[in-house]
């Protein structure tokens, strides 16, 4: 067997993948004791070894193997079983390890990262991060429909390096209503989750219980604290008591940066005119369309307002109607400061696997809005805008039926479901 040590600190994700395997074959895989990242992967016996000072290692019992990355470690200390009994079998373990490296990996780090405080929060960068993990898992939702494990009717090397390459996903950011729409995901999470061999290197994993909300102190402290230690290691103690003010500026500049930005929404530089949102949003909310649409044309101003349509660019890729349907809504929840100056009704049309989504917009101003503002510069570039005439009567028609929710699109797919921006 293939006893040997891994050199990793506590709860790496990427460790686990090794120390699970090792625990189905049998493998007598030790931690090293005493490690400390940032210490013994720099020192000169580590380095000696492991020269691009990675974790996890693994070292052989017989000091004659070598080893840095996860996945090949985790295939050396596996058995027949995991690795795959035949070619093809072997060839399937190989691509989901890939597939979980180029698509899960990224996406889920990108996502999950600074809500942990690892890194920055950057709207824009999560909500892409997050599409690209949902959408990945959609395809591994449909994978798993039929099958209880990812290549064979056991575990493989396969399960371990996805399932340890979303646990950090499960635990911190897909929530209850995100799992729900992944049901087959999700039963083979927790199938990996409860098997004894994983329970006994993982332990009880508990799920993300609610959306994750991003906390700012988490990275600018535990930025400060590699800040500090830096400076302890490097100034002598007596020096500590000297500067008292010095460390009161970066903690006062800290406070001024946590606090939140207050950007300028472009609708209020822009005339108000006649027509009043609020008044028509309270009127569609509460009047059947038979009222409310004659309402809108009725109090419409063209002159300070315009109507646009709008048509997903990729509906090639559009699969399960119900993922489609979250990318309206996330549309939606990431141009919430949109909403005091712009109504839309978006509709998806169609269904699995042949489905499109377009919409109309309407909003202050006769320009197209997005562009006017940082914060709303986000997957408006995945649609095609069309700014209507609003005297026209193909427009009216439009209006009518995006509005009261009916009719065919342009392929002729009949409505399937819609969503309101107001």
């Amino acid at each position: 067997m293939a006893a040997g040590v891994l050199y990793t600190y506590p709860e790496n994700f990427r460790a686990y993948k090794a120390l699970i395997a090792a625990q189905y074959s049998g493998t007598d895989l030790k931690v090293a004791p005493n490690f400390v990242f940032g210490e013994t992967n720099k020192s000169d016996a580590f380095l000696k070894k492991f020269p691009a000072g990675k974790v996890p290692a693994y070292e052989s019992a017989d000091g004659k193997t070598l080893l840095t990355e996860s996945n090949a470690i985790a295939y050396y200390v596996a058995n027949a079983a995991l690795r795959g009994t035949d070619v093809a079998s072997q060839a399937a373990i190989f691509q989901w390890a890939s597939w979980a490296d180029g698509e899960l990996l990224p996406a889920s780090c990108a996502w999950v990262f600074p809500y942990l405080g690892i890194m920055q929060f950057h709207k824009q960068n999560a909500e892409r991060a997050k599409s690209d993990l949902l959408g990945a898992l959609a395809v591994l939702d449909k994978h798993l429909l039929t099958r209880t494990f990812l290549v064979t009717e056991r575990v493989t090397l396969a399960d371990i390096i996805v399932f340890a390459t979303l646990i950090h996903a499960f635990q911190t950011v897909l929530e209850p209503s995100l799992r729900s729409s992944l049901v087959n995901v999700q039963r083979w999470f927790l199938t990996l989750a409860n098997q004894p061999q994983v329970l006994a290197v993982v332990g009880p994993i508990k799920l993300c219980a609610a959306a994750p909300v991003y906390d700012a102190k988490k990275y600018q402290e535990l930025t400060q604290g590699q800040k500090e230690g830096g400076k302890k290691e490097k100034k002598p103690a007596q020096e500590k008591k000297q500067a008292p003010a010095k460390k009161e500026e970066p903690k006062q500049a800290e406070e001024e940066e946590e606090k939140p930005r207050e950007s300028k929404n472009p609708f209020d530089a822009m005339p108000k005119g006649t027509f009043n949102f609020d008044d028509f949003k309270r009127c569609y909310s509460n009047e059947d369309e038979a009222k409310s649409i004659p309402y809108f044309w009725e109090k419409f101003d063209p002159e300070n307002y315009s109507i646009w349509f709008c048509e997903y660019k990729y509906p090639e890729e559009l699969a399960k109607v119900f993922m489609s349907c979250n990318l309206i809504s996330g549309m939606y929840q990431r141009l919430d400061q949109m909403r005091k100056g712009a109504f839309a009704s978006m509709c998806l049309f169609g269904a699995d696997n042949d489905s499109s989504i377009s919409g109309v917009w309407v909003w202050r101003g006769q320009d197209l809005a997005f562009p006017l503002s940082p914060d709303w510069q986000i997957d408006y570039e995945s649609y095609d805008w069309k700014k209507l005439d609003p005297s026209s009567p193909e427009t009216k028609k439009m209006v009518q039926e995006y509005f009261s929710w009916s009719g065919k699109d342009s392929k002729g797919r009949p409505f399937n479901q819609g969503k309101i921006f107001k």
